[in-house]
């Protein structure tokens, strides 16, 4: 599985209404047998966002962001998946047939990494239906 900022910034955030799912998901699977892909776009999205005092009224400081993504990096199950070699070859492909733009860019790329790595896209961002060539699995619903 590779997961996607959205579920680790509701995971973080108590305030979320769907913090509660996201956080009994996250850590089920940071802690089961299967391996959690955690990309470093995922985790520097997570930095960004939940640092940022226009997104949160009382965002992270930098250490406690830090030390959360740490503790994500020393669960047993998880890893990070890089680029392969056939990355770049399957990121043009599906920029060229889906014409993404704005936040789409960065989603199709997490595209791309779920599929050359051949594994399922967990998010709750809806925007990856857009997408056939990827299984994408919502585990909030």
């Amino acid at each position: 599985m590779l997961v996607d900022a959205n579920l680790l910034m509701f995971a973080r955030d108590s305030a979320s209404s769907f913090h509660d799912a996201a956080n009994t998901w996250l850590t089920e699977a940071l802690n089961g047998p299967v391996r959690v892909g955690l990309p470093w776009q995922s985790l520097v999205a997570f930095l960004r966002i939940s640092t940022h005092p226009r997104a949160y009224e009382t965002p992270l400081r930098a250490e406690e962001a830090l030390a959360q993504l740490k503790a994500w990096l020393s669960a047993p199950a998880v890893w990070v998946p890089r680029e392969t070699d056939d990355h770049a070859r399957i990121l043009i492909d599906l920029i060229a047939r889906h014409q993404p733009t704005a936040n789409l860019v960065s989603d199709v790329h997490l595209a791309a990494l779920a599929i050359s790595h051949g594994l399922d896209l967990y998010s709750a961002d809806s925007d990856f239906a857009r997408f056939p060539e990827v299984t994408w699995i919502n585990p909030l619903h």
